[in-house]
């Protein structure tokens, strides 16, 4: 079988490792180079490689799920605003419309053409996080997205190799730490200078003229795969609702899930409406989780590319909360976005059980915004990770953040950035949900501000009001509450930390999967062993009795 010109299916199963492997090098360009905390301890970053006519081919392993998601429709936009013959080498085009890019102003999507021997092959698109973007700040009691910072339209920082300098001055002028914005744009265009070498040196490696057999290869055989896995669920029509957690009021979010041969289509009707609140979600970031949830009930282990994402489709009402509309606020559209991931696996818990996991206690973002003695400002983000649902066959993985992928950022970096000192850190017994296999735990994480001057912190939790919920019988994860000083605050905001304030943080619990009385009591023994279960715990929610003298509760 050939997938094109001389391209066997043995050499494009090499050569498309050899994509992946120079997509991973070029992120980890970026993370080596970058200067903020979030893209070089939390990895809030992605690099996707597209071929001459915009079509994804590869992406570094470790890019964030939603950078993957929106980044080919960021791709197309581009295109439409330079098509692809006006490109010359060294041309720079980035954008950080929320609407063409990934869904809120913090992130920067930067592109270059890659051209191999005067020709055109290519493109490689990096996205960061940066730490600033200007505006009042990513806040979600934002009322507008005129309030979340500059907004760049789709333009070039550069043009055949040389800095168009007014619109470095126009960002330079609007950010409140211009060093380190400079410092990630620019590793974001060198990690692009590195893939348009890299490219050249594969093709001189194989002898290729252009990456066109190659990418329909990739994507033919991507595609053919998600749309054989998507044809074993059984066709018909699949429908689910939560309730999240908006600023006032708790919001729906409906689907119905739409299964024909090897297609889904995904339609978000029944959803509630935008919010004046800086939660709302553009339709790139909720299509971009509806696709990340299809994959993964489908084909987990072949790396996303086009032929990935082609059997799916997705809908929306405009104006509702997941196809928000301009100038609707969207800095915190994680905080409902999220919830894409969940909401599609209810629909399909009962089409597909073996293969839904349950619900994620999700991670806590939040941005402390700071100053030196000298009076220079910090901006720095974090990350608290909650436990992971559990599936069949699988306990969920303790304080681990889904469906983002953020890494930890280590401590001692954390407080020399911020002075804010992290006392305690410990897994939460009982926090996962119970279930024949059991949901993962969450955090308890307390962190006081040692510094001289006060910081503010910007909140935008979840999971306080509607806990991570279980499947196929297993119970819910412990639900999330943050305390200032011992006294419970709301997850979602801005808070002025003065010094010797302590905020603590109990993290979400993942829910659990299967009847806990199913589970083997050799297991739950285990679990008491490990502090992942109380001795009480036991006894209560899987019928096994401990002795609570031999492991007593904390």
């Amino acid at each position: 079988m050939s997938t094109g010109p001389d391209i066997d299916l043995v050499d494009l199963g090499i050569m498309w490792d050899r994509l992946q492997a120079i997509t991973d090098e070029i992120l980890l360009s970026i993370v080596r180079t970058s200067f903020s905390v979030g893209v070089r301890e939390a990895w809030d970053l992605a690099c996707v490689m597209f071929d001459a006519d915009g079509r994804s081919i590869a992406q570094a392993t470790l890019s964030m799920p939603a950078f993957i998601g929106t980044a080919p429709a960021t791709m197309r936009h581009m295109l439409e605003r330079y098509p692809a013959a006006t490109w010359r080498p060294g041309d720079v085009v980035v954008t950080n419309d929320p609407w063409l890019g990934t869904g809120h102003t913090p992130d920067i999507c930067v592109a270059r053409a890659a051209f191999v021997g005067g020709v055109l092959v290519g493109f490689v698109m990096t996205i960061s996080h940066l730490p600033d973007i200007g505006g009042v700040g990513l806040s979600v009691t934002n009322k507008s997205v005129y309030e979340e910072g500059l907004i760049l339209p789709l333009c070039k920082l550069y043009v055949a190799g040389e800095p168009d300098t007014t619109l470095h001055d126009l960002i330079g002028a609007n950010v409140r730490v211009p060093d380190q914005v400079f410092g990630d744009l620019l590793a974001d265009v060198s990690g692009c200078i590195v893939g348009e070498r890299l490219i050249g040196e594969f093709m001189a490696e194989y002898g290729l003229t252009g990456l066109g057999p190659l990418a329909d290869g990739i994507i033919g055989q991507s595609e053919g795969a998600a749309r054989a896995r998507i044809a074993d669920i059984p066709d018909g029509v699949y429908r689910h609702s939560v309730q999240v957690e908006g600023m006032d009021e708790a919001v729906t979010l409906a689907c119905a899930v739409t299964i024909k041969g090897g297609s889904v289509h995904v339609d978000f009707e029944g959803t509630g409406p935008s919010v004046p609140f800086a939660v709302n979600v553009p339709l790139c970031y909720t299509s971009a989780f509806a696709t990340f949830t299809v994959k993964c009930l489908t084909t987990p282990s072949i790396p996303n590319n086009q032929g990935a994402v082609l059997p799916v489709s997705v809908s929306a009402p405009e104006g509702c909360i997941l196809n928000a509309q301009r100038p609707s606020p969207t800095g915190g559209r994680h905080s409902v976005g999220w919830f894409v991931v969940p909401l599609i696996m209810g629909a399909l818990a009962d089409a597909v059980p073996d293969r839904v996991q349950a619900e994620a206690g999700m991670a806590s973002l939040f941005i402390v915004r700071s100053t030196t003695a000298e009076g220079r400002a910090k901006v720095t983000q974090y990350f608290l990770a909650g436990g992971l649902g559990a599936m069949k066959g699988l306990d969920g993985h303790h304080c681990t953040p889904f469906p983002t992928n953020n890494a930890v950022v280590a401590s001692e970096v954390w407080e020399d950035e911020t002075g804010v000192e992290i006392k305690c850190r410990r897994l939460l017994p009982d926090s996962g949900g119970a279930g024949e296999f059991r949901g993962g735990l969450g955090q308890y994480v307390e962190m006081t501000n040692a510094s001289p001057r006060p910081v503010t912190v910007f909140m935008f939790g979840m999971r306080t009001e509607f806990p991570a919920q279980g499947y196929r019988g297993g119970g819910p994860g412990a639900a999330r509450r943050i305390l200032l000083n011992g006294d419970a605050i709301a997850p979602k905001g801005r808070l002025d930390l003065a010094p010797g304030d302590t905020l603590s943080f109990y993290e979400a619990g993942g829910g659990g999967y299967g009847d806990p009385r199913a589970r083997d009591p050799e297991r739950v023994l285990a679990d008491v062993e490990d502090g992942a279960v109380s001795a009480e715990g036991a006894r209560r929610d899987y019928g096994v009795a401990v002795d609570p003298e031999q492991y007593p509760s904390d």
